[in-house]
């Protein structure tokens, strides 16, 4: 498993599958620095986003798209799914795997959609099993506007197994999904974002600490330095990291940087057993 973080949650993965090469691109956000709305009105931290250019190898590393995967993208969550991103999707016929609630609406905007079969582990169109994860994006009166959308546990032959958490704070069902289940690599959003008003809506560089403590895999962390309402930075989660004795097992990613994650024989067959109790 080959993992190339661009941005913010952008991310590709690239495995093979029936002897071909995939590269599964999720949530992609291709916009140009400043070119989408702030998502703080208030305070000296607002800016337009993204806050920061896509890296200089993103043309390089989008060439090997093959399939896509949209964790949510309703309610104006352009930071998963913007226009360019969609305009890529459309342009390639890439197809696209999401979950039923968001078939119809990526299908009107003329994407080759592939919707899987529900919230219940499934057999995955590329190999192995895919399943989803629900997201809780935000608590309280500010999760009523949220899109929570769901996260994705990947269990693919011959890789680790990954879980790709979506945009969630660190609820009862995470924290389930990371002791019980145990994968192999863990992508957790640690943006620590909030708007003007309300509580979190994401995990923050705490919850790391804990998610860590969870499971022996390793964490790989996004939503840092991207977006003017995500103040968690890439050097105080390495420094917690440090403090906590747990950094040997992170992987908090430069935009455009890359790590390669191998499979391992053990499985845990109990966990694979009740998986859907998480989603």
């Amino acid at each position: 498993m080959h993992i190339t973080h661009l941005r913010n949650a952008t991310m590709l993965l690239e495995f093979q599958a029936a002897g071909q090469p995939i590269g599964l691109l999720v949530d992609p956000m291709l916009a140009r620095r400043g070119s989408l709305p702030a998502l703080r009105y208030l305070g000296a931290r607002r800016q337009r986003n993204p806050i920061v250019e896509l890296p200089v190898q993103a043309d390089e590393v989008l060439g090997r798209v093959t399939h896509a995967l949209i964790t949510h993208c309703q309610r104006g969550h352009f930071d998963h799914l913007d226009s360019a991103g969609k305009r890529f999707l459309r342009e390639r016929s890439i197809p696209v795997f999401c979950m039923p609630h968001d078939a119809d609406y990526l299908a009107q905007r003329g994407l080759a959609v592939q919707p899987l079969a529900g919230a219940e582990r499934q057999p995955f169109a590329l190999g192995g099993q895919v399943t989803p994860i629900a997201c809780v994006h935000g608590a309280g009166w500010v999760g009523r506007f949220m899109e929570h959308g769901h996260g994705y546990l990947l269990e693919l032959p011959g890789e680790p197994s990954v879980y790709l958490a979506g945009d969630t704070v660190l609820t009862p069902t995470v924290r389930d999904c990371l002791q019980r289940l145990q994968p192999g690599v863990a992508v957790l959003p640690a943006g620590g974002a909030r708007f003007d008003l309300g509580a979190d809506i994401l995990m923050d560089g705490d919850d790391m600490a804990e998610a860590s403590a969870l499971m022996a895999g390793t964490l790989v962390v996004n939503h840092l330095e991207a977006l003017d309402h995500c103040p968690t930075s890439r050097a105080s989660v390495r420094a917690l990291a440090v403090q906590g004795g747990w950094a040997d097992r992170l992987w908090v990613p430069e935009d455009g940087e890359a790590r390669e994650f191998r499979g391992t024989a053990a499985h845990n067959a109990d966990a694979i057993e009740s998986v859907a109790v998480c989603a």
